[in-house]
């Protein structure tokens, strides 16, 4: 007998998740925590948070196992949507982290020039620009990018995951991209406006040279893919 077609073992993976067989949980964290963990960084922008959203996803799915519907294909887009929710329930605490943070000393300066090190200060200037503009959408607006353009998910599969209609997923993406345009073309033209006022300043010191990592247009780049940092 030839192997199962994919949709056929996916339905069959999801027969035995319900009912409770941990050699197909285990399975299903094989092949889907990557992709927890990277949609939860997206709609965090933190590392650390992104793992415990993929804890909490996975102990949650294993907890409600029961509730996973059989026949629909691939258990990611239930996967996902659980781990939406827990980044929407994170978010005031991560919140409060953060500010938190930003009160704290800068750490001491650290004399580091090796490529790894200016490739990771690269990495989380994106980071914090994608989070950036991303945190100017609204919150729905937001999940339904990450899922559809990062996640790779179709509306049908965005919709299961958030348990919204297809139409709903697809007017909101919509708008998500509109908006990410229009802060696109504010946040160039500010630039552009900062750097004619600084062009027009009395320079009294030769300009410091541009730091590795710095990013000009925070909204530009928040619909590419960030290196993320694996768990």
């Amino acid at each position: 007998m030839g192997a199962k077609a994919p949709e056929t073992a996916e339905n069959e993976l999801r027969r035995r998740l319900h009912a409770g067989d941990r050699e197909a949980f285990a399975e299903l964290y094989e092949s889907c925590a990557q992709a927890v963990y990277r949609h939860a960084l997206r709609l965090t922008g933190d590392w650390s948070t992104a793992e415990d959203v993929m804890a909490d996803t996975f102990l949650a799915a294993w907890q409600g196992r029961e509730r996973l519907e059989e026949g629909r294909g691939s258990a990611l887009p239930w996967l996902l949507g659980i781990a939406t929710h827990k980044c929407e329930n994170t978010r005031r605490g991560l919140r409060r982290r953060l500010v938190f943070l930003a009160r704290q000393p800068p750490p001491a300066a650290v004399a580091d020039f090796s490529a790894e090190a200016a490739s990771r200060l690269d990495d989380r200037s994106r980071l914090r620009a994608v989070s950036a503009a991303l945190g100017q959408l609204r919150r729905r607006e937001r999940e339904v990018l990450s899922l559809c353009v990062w996640s790779g998910l179709d509306y049908e599969q965005t919709a299961e995951a958030l348990g919204i209609p297809v139409g709903t997923v697809r007017s909101r993406l919509s708008r998500a991209r509109s908006r990410l345009a229009r802060i696109a073309e504010q946040t160039q033209r500010a630039e552009q406006t900062q750097r004619a006022e600084r062009a027009q300043r009395p320079r009294r010191n030769p300009e410091p040279a541009r730091v590795h990592g710095e990013v000009r247009n925070t909204a530009a780049i928040a619909a590419q893919p960030v290196r993320e940092e694996t768990p």
